[in-house]
């Protein structure tokens, strides 16, 4: 396959950045995405310059490194993957690829597709926890009766990976339903009770001091979501943000 990559290039925060053309040949369709990129970069490297500065790691859908918008989707074509499981037989030979980075006032730009995600860590520091007794009488989890229903919806919400594909998709830039996995995965769970109220007024209030925009009752979030994040859960982190607020 041949293509042509419009990547956005910055070199850092206060850059203005732009899109750069780079054509791309004999890529394979069973490479991944990010395979390509790293076939990109290697192009650019021999010739002396600068290559594509993206995030990855785990490159298995899980770590939520690899976030980017590819033609305007948030991870690309496809429903339910990362940008590392997309494979480039979702494109066609000649086709033109347009990738840039997340577009949000909380996501600064670090270099052209990295961008700042540590207020998503200041938001789990403010409330995403749970009290241990480290006294050497800890319960066992396992030991814990909870209901099959409930259960299944904590680990729901937590399969969230934190890629910021929500705030991405939202036209306000929202983090209610990244906010929302993380509250909901304890809030359903008897070890998050104690942090419950505080949980929930702690965590809103650092996302909101965080520049995060207000949900916008779109659904793009839980449509653009790797995971599949519910709605349901910003009703339920609504409904415990009320319940602690009138406490």
């Amino acid at each position: 396959m041949n293509l042509t990559l419009k990547i956005w290039r910055q070199k850092n925060s206060k850059d203005k950045g732009k899109m750069e053309t780079y054509p791309v040949k004999d890529i394979s369709p069973d490479m991944s995405f990010l395979e390509m990129i790293d076939v990109l970069n290697n192009q650019l490297i021999e010739s002396g310059q600068d290559p594509v500065a993206f995030d990855h790691d785990c490159r298995e859908g899980i770590c939520g490194m690899c976030s980017m918008f590819i033609n305007g989707q948030a991870h690309g074509p496809g429903r339910g993957i990362t940008t590392c499981q997309l494979h480039m037989r979702s494109f066609k030979d000649g086709d033109t690829i347009y990738i840039e980075p997340w577009r949000s006032a909380a996501f600064p730009v670090i270099k052209d597709l990295v961008v700042d995600r540590s207020s998503f860590d200041r938001v789990i520091q403010a409330g995403g926890y749970v009290s241990v007794n480290t006294s050497g009488n800890t319960q066992d989890a396992n030991a814990i009766p909870i209901p099959k229903e409930d259960a299944d919806k904590a680990f729901d919400a937590a399969t969230c990976i934190g890629c910021g594909a929500c705030v991405a998709a939202c036209k306000n830039s929202s983090a209610m339903l990244f906010v929302s996995a993380k509250v909901s995965q304890l809030a359903l769970l008897p070890q998050g009770k104690v942090e419950a109220k505080q949980r929930a007024l702690n965590m809103v209030k650092q996302m909101d001091e965080e520049g995060f925009g207000n949900c916008s009752n779109t659904g793009a979030c839980e449509v653009e979501c790797p995971k599949g994040i519910s709605l349901e859960n910003i009703a339920r982190m609504n409904r415990e943000y009320l319940k602690a607020s009138i406490s």
